[in-house]
């Protein structure tokens, strides 16, 4: 699939055009991102935390969600907001706003979790504009199972083109993350192949140490 990304520009009216004595800014949030509600706001912070952890040791490696991303210096209009991304090589986190031409890192794996709003802008604009930066492996989760024909779709980097690959019984590697997406059915969690297990959420090492203090 060729994708023609010259003309996309995901905010035509946001932020106004400056002259070139002014100083550009490049707004941390814009008013037409919308919340999509406490099913993407539970599962960005349950896969954003699950991630942190998975990764302490890993101290190259960054997660962010619902960052405002910038890919063109002097073009406050081009922006895009994953809402979960992976950089790998990236030494610091932003502080505010991720801008490419100042990190040199294009995120590795993103994730978008699709809704009647969005879907259709995951899989055709934003496709575009993250085959056009080089991002290796996107992911569009359909969070309620009912705007796309399959639950999970993944799209991997093949010779600069984000091609989309065979997701089987709900589950696709990242070669990444080297962990596995998988939808169960009732949400999309991580599974590692090599523990042969899922990565603990956040609720479940809680427990898991409540259960630990109850057996001392």
């Amino acid at each position: 699939m060729s994708v023609n990304t010259s003309t996309i520009s995901p905010e035509n009216n946001f932020p106004p055009r400056v002259s070139e004595t002014e100083e550009i800014l490049y707004p941390e949030t814009a008013d037409s991102i919308m919340p999509e509600g406490i099913l993407h706001f539970l599962l960005s912070v349950r896969l954003t935390s699950t991630l942190l952890t998975f990764l302490v040791n890993r101290p190259d490696v960054k997660v962010f969600g619902n960052l405002m991303l910038y890919y063109e210096e002097g073009e406050p209009r081009k922006f895009i907001s994953p809402d979960l991304m992976i950089c790998f090589g990236l030494k610091e986190s932003p502080t505010s706003v991720y801008k490419l031409w100042e990190t040199q890192i294009v995120p590795a794996v993103v994730v978008e979790f699709a809704s009647e709003t969005t879907w259709f802008n995951d899989v055709s604009n934003k496709l575009a504009i993250y085959q056009r930066l080089g991002v290796q492996e996107y992911y569009v989760y359909d969070i309620e199972y009912k705007h796309l024909p399959a639950p999970l779709t993944a799209y991997r980097l093949e010779s600069g083109v984000l091609t989309e690959i065979e997701v089987q019984n709900g589950r696709i590697l990242s070669e990444s993350l080297g962990l596995e997406f998988v939808d169960t059915g009732e949400t999309l969690r991580l599974y590692n192949p090599e523990t042969k297990g899922f990565l603990m959420t956040p609720e479940e090492m809680m427990a898991e140490i409540e259960r630990l203090k109850t057996e001392k």
